[in-house]
């Protein structure tokens, strides 16, 4: 499987993971699917919070900036390269969630990267049987790259959110 990640970087300055660990985090979570030897491209835009808040509020209706938006694609024809889609990941949510949940901030970004990669190939967590599924595949892929659990309960961490706001 060949993965293109196209890294784009709006985020005003804020501490980023490498693009080397990007590129792993979404691989591991392709592992296992249908296309793992075709050709897989993916944009991950990190932006700052204000468009984060733009495009949260654009197209889900919330009127606050939120970790990891996903928008996949889907081809109307067959193509040589599947496009997934594209994750937006807002970097100032992210740091903030990963100090509220005394998580590394490291650990909380390759936890993003999965879960939006996850949303981009179908899985979602709208209904709790789903968002159990996919919290168990979250940490599987997870700890096989050496982090623990994101779901467990870690320092300071607050409840989680219905499964519908995950």
């Amino acid at each position: 499987m060949t993965v293109t990640v196209d890294i784009q970087d709006a985020s005003n300055g804020a501490k980023l993971p490498s693009t080397d660990d990007i590129q792993s985090w979404v691989e591991a979570a392709l592992q296992g699917h249908e296309w793992n030897d075709g050709e897989v491209e993916l944009t991950v835009r990190i932006v700052a919070e204000d468009e984060g808040l733009e495009l949260n509020r654009d197209y889900r209706e919330r009127d606050y900036a939120t970790n990891v938006l996903s928008f996949p694609f889907s081809a109307p024809i067959p193509m040589p390269v599947t496009l997934l889609g594209d994750l937006v990941v807002c970097a100032p949510v992210v740091a903030r969630e990963a100090q509220e949940q005394g998580k590394t901030l490291d650990a909380h970004w390759a936890h993003m990267i999965v879960h939006g990669t996850l949303h981009l190939l179908g899985y979602d967590h709208i209904e709790d049987t789903e968002a159990e599924h996919m919290e168990r595949l979250e940490t599987t892929i997870l700890t096989g790259l050496g982090y623990s659990d994101p779901y467990a309960e870690v320092g300071n961490q607050t409840e989680q959110a219905p499964a519908n706001e995950r």
